[in-house]
């Protein structure tokens, strides 16, 4: 047995974290992360099972990767290879967007670019009540999703957003995405254990890293009611370009933009219109 204290200290010199020495050592012995200081030391499988797992995130590999769960808001969810890590600048456009459900009678809400499912699960446990349904285009993706969505009541779809639910056109009360939206030209920016880890699919979307939302802005359109509400992220240095996107699919009010914790520029908020615009 090794000391718990020990393995931590071990691990956070390596990594430059002691909350990833933390949660991967937590991983490794099998108990929660709360748990984890109660534990009086570590048995030798764990320990090599630990040391691997620092050696691999030390080497680039997502935390959430190796142990396989993301929180995000109130829930955890499983996450793999192929599937995009829920972060948490996103959450404050679900806890927007929950409180606008929150308000609302029987609401029907559509999470477009589901990816991991994590949005539409946060709102299940948030706002219970909601009539949810959620598009991703990855099959990867929508397994995993299917998993961290079983029994919340979320109609998930595997399939291209721009074709997805024409059955609930004009009868929705909130569109919410988090699609890909980094330009092609800026892959060498992209930090180096994100795009060598994590789908290209999830992160890229065109030369200028609109084309993903040019779509939302259109579906959204075809989606909400009259007075229906759309909530999409984009990067910090898009917020003039992706309200511009919404204004020029003629068929909103009320665009706005909206910074995440950091304080960053995040989130584009729209109204549907009662009339298209001409």
């Amino acid at each position: 047995m090794i000391n718990t204290s020990a393995l931590v200290t071990e691990g956070s010199q390596l990594l430059g974290s002691t909350a990833e020495a933390r949660t991967l050592l937590a991983h490794a012995a099998g108990v929660e992360l709360s748990r984890l200081a109660l534990l009086p030391g570590i048995g030798e499988g764990a320990v090599c099972d630990y040391r691997a797992l620092v050696r691999r995130r030390a080497a680039g590999e997502p935390v959430q990767y190796l142990t396989g769960r993301a929180a995000f808001r109130t829930v955890e969810v499983g996450v793999a290879p192929g599937v995009f890590i829920p972060r948490p600048e996103t959450e404050v456009m679900t806890g927007w967007a929950i409180e606008q459900i929150r308000k609302l009678p029987n609401p029907v809400v559509v999470e477009l670019c589901a990816g991991s499912g994590a949005i539409s699960a946060a709102i299940a446990a948030e706002a219970p009540g909601a009539e949810q349904y959620a598009v991703e285009l990855s099959e990867t993706a929508t397994r995993m999703a299917s998993r961290n969505l079983a029994g919340s009541g979320v109609d998930l779809r595997t399939g291209d957003m721009a074709d997805a639910f024409h059955e609930l056109n004009s009868g929705v009360d909130l569109v919410i995405a988090n699609p890909p939206y980094i330009p092609l030209e800026a892959w060498d920016g992209v930090a180096v254990d994100v795009r060598t880890h994590e789908p290209e699919l999830a992160l890229f979307s065109g030369l200028d890293g609109l084309d993903a939302l040019r779509v939302v802005a259109g579906v959204a359109a075809r989606l909400l009611r009259p007075g229906g509400v759309v909530c999409a992220e984009h990067a910090e240095v898009q917020a003039e370009s992706v309200v511009q996107v919404f204004a020029d699919a003629r068929a909103f009010t009320k665009i706005a933009d909206h910074p995440d914790l950091n304080d960053r520029p995040r989130f584009v908020t729209a109204v549907r219109a009662a009339n298209l615009a001409g």
